[in-house]
């Protein structure tokens, strides 16, 4: 089941395509789709919340993406009392939240359930792998989602950030503390066939795009996400180990730019300076001793890296909480596809096989430990964790060749979760219908947790981004700060 399905507009705040293009048309600038500014503030009330409440209130940010797309019947939306056809194998366990059941295969999410805001009515009508139109803003990626470098697609939401920091729109970092950092690797790097889109720099360019990790080690089980040894890293690779001194970088980066010297025309090509920028980003990284040493997770005691679960995931969790210690701003730890097309969270097939193997206990584990852990070290203060996905699953199991039955692609309803930076405690927003297949209260488009980011870090989400042939572009086609997260 793929493109787009109907999606109900009972009560829906985001703007749906036809929207957009009766808004704003539709131009070509280089490329890039244009439209006019978005207007998410529609009364004097929503005006007042917009300009107002909570702005500014998160220093940092932490996104956990899941690739792929979890169930919402199979994680945090169960529908105990529907027919076994929707409501799978697995059980339900109570949270603590009162009234609040979350699939069994989850205990310890369920016990930091009350330091989030569970949003079980998310929805869009793109039915499709649309990682792109969740992390960047862009309502029309259905064309080129799978084409990372296509010239249309806009810049992932911590490319913009970036990019914001070079204008002087945002507060500057310390010297050698980057703001955007991905965990564990550039996406899609180990997936095959296909190159997803949506973390990328878009049309700023590759100068955007986070600075990555790469993962080194062992997985004993063949994927890192089901598990790792624990000698096993993540590290920046810039042409220089990760233990050189800052001193030998130093010459290092003094080397290459004398050789450079003499290369003027050269350097001043648009490739060449994204790639430029990178490295040079990246030297100043390593160069920096508190956020370079931030990736040395041995330091931790081995009981908290258990407790993350010696999973690449776990792992990665840890390494990010250490990352947004140092100061880096946004920290994304992206749960991506390892292997071919339709593993890990796409399950197309298989799915209580995989689900109970090790994705939910994966995700639980880290989970649960990474929200007890920050909010124990006061980082939930004024950090935002958002964990996102691009949709649900079917209500329906269906059979495939491919082995045990799945359950299909599914943008009508779906669960996120939000926390810190002054979001709401022990929140449940919206709700859906008997199957979990259509949102019946309170729909939440992916925009409007873009534009509700952008809030709570100190981004007015009217301002608006330059594309490459000079065209004013909104940060997010559409959308609005959802009153119900910034407290």
């Amino acid at each position: 089941m793929n493109g787009r399905v109907p999606v109900s507009r009972h009560g829906h705040d985001g703007l749906l395509r036809r929207d957009v293009l009766k808004a704003g048309g539709l131009g070509l600038a280089g490329g890039v789709s244009v439209l006019n500014r978005p207007s998410w503030a529609t009364s004097e009330t929503d005006s007042a919340v917009s300009l107002e409440r909570g702005f500014g209130r998160a220093k940092r940010c932490l996104l956990i993406y899941i690739y792929g797309a979890w169930s919402q019947l199979d994680t945090f939306d169960p529908k105990p009392d529907a027919p076994a056809e929707i409501r799978g194998e697995f059980g339900t366990i109570p949270s603590v939240l009162p009234g609040v059941r979350v699939c069994e295969h989850l205990p310890g999410a369920a016990s930091v359930l009350d330091r989030c805001s569970l949003i079980r009515s998310m929805a869009h009508p793109w039915n499709i792998h649309s990682a792109a139109y969740t992390l960047t803003g862009n309502p029309h990626t259905e064309r080129i989602e799978g084409r990372q470098r296509h010239p249309e697609h806009w810049p992932y939401f911590g490319g913009v950030l970036d990019w914001l920091g070079d204008q002087g729109g945002l507060d500057p970092l310390p010297p050698g503390v980057p703001r955007n950092v991905m965990l564990p690797w550039k996406q899609s790097v180990f997936a095959s066939p296909l190159k997803r889109a949506g973390t990328f720099g878009g049309f700023l360019g590759p100068a955007y795009d986070p600075l990555w990790t790469t993962f080194h080690g062992e997985a004993p089980l063949g994927d890192p996400f089901r598990g790792i040894t624990p000698a096993g890293r993540l590290r920046f690779d810039v042409g220089a180990a990760a233990d050189s001194t800052a001193a030998t970088l130093a010459e290092r980066g003094e080397l290459l730019s004398n050789l450079e010297a003499d290369r003027k025309t050269l350097r001043d090509l648009p490739r060449v300076k994204s790639y430029v920028r990178q490295r040079q980003r990246a030297l100043e990284f390593m160069a920096h001793p508190q956020v370079r040493d931030a990736l040395r997770i041995g330091q931790e005691p081995r009981s908290l890296r258990d407790a993350y679960g010696m999973t690449l995931f776990g792992q990665s969790c840890l390494s990010a909480r250490r990352l947004l210690e140092t100061g880096v701003q946004l920290v994304t730890v992206l749960w991506d596809e390892f292997g071919k097309t339709d593993e890990s969270w796409d399950t197309h097939h298989d799915h209580h096989r995989r689900m109970k193997g090790y994705l939910l206990p994966g995700f639980d584990q880290a989970f649960g430990t990474l929200l007890a852990d920050m909010d124990r070290r006061g980082l939930l203060e004024d950090t935002l964790v958002l964990c996102l996905s691009e949709h649900g699953r079917t209500p329906k199991f269906y059979a495939t060749s491919a082995g045990a039955p799945g359950r299909d692609h599914w943008s009508r309803a779906y669960c996120q979760l939000a926390a810190g930076a002054g979001i709401p405690r022990g929140q449940v927003i919206g709700g859906t219908d008997k199957q979990a297949g259509d949102v019946v209260d309170r729909p939440i488009d992916p925009k409007d947790i873009l534009c509700t980011a952008y809030h709570l870090l100190g981004v007015d989400v009217r301002r608006e981004l330059v594309s490459g042939s000079g065209r004013a572009l909104p940060l997010v086609g559409g959308g609005r700060v959802v009153p119900e997260l910034i407290g």
